[in-house]
């Protein structure tokens, strides 16, 4: 068993892989565990609006494949993982986040017994989160909109409460926990490879996932052949997009 690489090694050692060895498979349960990875990444108010499909059926990613439009990262793909955003979820994170305060500091503690952190921490979950992803066909979003400018016009504020803003939310902290994922996958020597290339509609009717969830990414997995990375790595000079301030 190879020794497991650090951040940095990995972050190096990570490509964007096309074509993986048929001959080398992957053990799904150390796939797995670079999810379960992937949930410890840094998210938007803890609020964990993300699910993660770990699709292991060669029968499922043969019908897949097709939805990526027959890309070798997927037709080649030991594995894929489908990262979905859970927006339409909110009610039920903000509960389980309440449900922690629990945990942390006892229940039904009065406000008298509340800490100021308590204090603060349930009125986020109980009315800042409830105000920030609330809406009806984008009306009360917009009602937002326009209290947020007035009040921004005279102290600092969070503008970014309209059903649009809270769904680009959703998909940067989907995106991080695939960071994580792709990440976690290099430190143990497999590759993997972010498609954004996909006819999201059906692979979304394919796998039976709910009306409320947007696909984010899908990231096909396995171990590169010589010929499955399409080159040297290019980046933009470091200068031409660091700023120091």
């Amino acid at each position: 068993m190879p020794t497991e690489k650090t951040v940095s090694e990995a972050i190096t050692y990570r490509r964007s892989v096309r074509i993986y060895d048929a001959e080398k498979s992957i053990d799904k349960n150390i796939v797995k565990k670079c999810l379960e990875r992937s949930a410890l990444a840094p998210n938007s108010s803890n609020m964990q609006l993300w699910e993660f499909y770990h699709i292991t059926s060669k029968e499922t990613i043969d019908k897949i494949a097709p939805f990526c439009f027959n890309q070798n990262a997927a037709k080649t793909a030991q594995q894929l993982v489908v990262f979905v955003t859970r927006k339409d979820l909110w009610k039920k994170r903000a509960k389980a986040n309440l449900k922690f305060m629990d945990s942390v500091f006892g229940e039904n503690n009065s406000k008298e017994e509340q800490s100021s952190r308590e204090k603060a921490a349930r009125n986020y979950y109980g009315k800042i989160i409830p105000f920030a992803y609330a809406d009806f066909l984008g009306i009360l979003g917009f009602l937002k909109y326009l209290l947020v400018a007035v009040i921004g016009i005279f102290k600092p504020i969070y503008r970014q409460v309209r059903k649009s803003d809270m769904r680009i939310v959703a998909h940067k902290t989907c995106g991080l926990a695939a960071q994580n994922f792709m990440i976690s996958m290099a430190a143990e020597g497999y590759d993997t490879c972010p498609m954004e290339g996909s006819d999201t509609l059906r692979v979304k009717k394919l796998l039976n996932l709910p009306y409320g969830s947007e696909i984010n990414m899908i990231v096909s997995c396995g171990i590169r052949t010589e010929k499955g990375i399409y080159g040297e790595r290019f980046r933009i000079p470091f200068e031409e997009v660091y700023r120091e301030i």
